[in-house]
């Protein structure tokens, strides 16, 4: 039997260019929490399910427990701890706070890196739209409306500021 073969992974993480490795079969996931410290990103089923994992890749959101670290080499990731500007939470993560859309927090991270995402393609959704967007996450504490009422505050405050 041969030893597991381990690759440099080269990433920009939030805007970082960050290094570390990682063997052929390790996970996204585990790459960032374990050998980049980026702790925000959380697993939850495994199985690209339920979100909590969800990153963006070169700007697309994607589950990183269904994507291998070696796939992320030379590429940007984005997490949780990258939305804040200077330190300030963003309009994202104030209009959860505001809304109380944090919940028990645990998915909390995977939904905002979904919702960033969402914004930057749809930036004047209707609720629907954001419910629909949202069936991609399974969120044991249940209550989305919170969470749609945030997405739909930072859509109108965005466009008023247009």
């Amino acid at each position: 039997m041969s030893a597991e073969k381990t690759h440099r992974i080269r990433c920009t993480l939030n805007g970082r260019q960050r290094e570390g490795t990682a063997e052929s079969r390790m996970l996204l996931s585990d790459f960032l929490r374990h050998e980049l410290g980026a702790t925000g990103t959380h697993v939850g089923c495994e199985h690209g399910v339920c979100g909590a994992c969800t990153v963006r890749i070169d700007g697309v959101a994607g589950r990183s427990c269904l994507t291998l670290a070696v796939q992320v080499d030379g590429r940007q990731v984005d997490t949780v701890e990258g939305l804040a500007c200077e330190g300030e939470p963003s309009d994202l993560q104030q209009a959860f706070r505001r809304h109380h859309a944090l919940q028990c927090g645990f998915c909390t991270a995977g939904i905002l890196m979904s919702c960033d995402d969402f914004l930057e393609r749809v930036p004047d959704p209707t609720e629907q739209q954001v419910r629909d967007m949202l069936s991609g996450h399974l969120c044991r504490c249940t209550g989305y409306t919170p969470i749609v009422q945030a997405v739909l505050d930072v859509a109108a405050s965005r466009n008023k500021n247009t």
